[in-house]
């Protein structure tokens, strides 16, 4: 078997910080998902409600465990296994990506447009930080067609130590 060589250079990449089009993403992605859960026949729970947006106001992926931390403290009164049932069905139906984040899984809305970005988790202290990087892209699409394959969807997630556990 060969040995894939993907080249990124970090000049390109950025951390992901407020950008004026995300709001609208995540407005058109809490629309989309209420909208798809009512063509799919489920009613729109309070449980359902208040992990839409919730996850529509994220910058990043939650785990289940801290949606249900953020939502009790916003004072919404929700149960973890609605929590839990909420993020399965939206799974589900495709509108959240789930991914492995090491001990548990992290959820983030599936944009419409197919518009994502890739994370880093420290070893160490378990923080998760989200990029973009137009270069990783364009390897991505350069290794599907050297592979001839059709690539619909791909997940990067990138393991080590921040800088703040660099230091230490």
């Amino acid at each position: 078997m060969g040995t894939v060589l993907i080249t990124i250079t970090a000049p390109s990449a950025s951390i992901i910080g407020a950008v004026g089009t995300r709001s609208s993403r995540r407005t058109e992605w809490a629309e989309h998902a209420t909208a798809e859960l009512r063509r799919a026949g489920h009613r729109s729970g309070g449980a359902r409600v208040a992990v839409i947006d919730l996850m529509a106001s994220q910058d990043c992926c939650l785990t289940a465990q801290e949606v249900f931390d953020k939502l009790r403290a916003d004072g919404r009164v929700v149960g973890i296994a609605s929590v839990y049932r909420a993020l399965d069905l939206l799974a589900r139906l495709n509108l959240v990506r789930r991914l492995d984040m090491g001990s548990a899984s992290g959820y983030e809305p599936a944009l419409p447009g197919g518009h994502h970005h890739h994370h880093v988790v420290c070893d160490r202290c378990g923080k998760v930080s989200s990029f973009e990087d137009p270069a990783l892209e364009e390897a991505i699409d350069r290794l599907s067609r050297r592979l001839k394959h059709s690539v619909a969807e791909h997940d990067v997630v990138l393991r080590g130590a921040c800088p703040d556990c660099r230091r230490r």
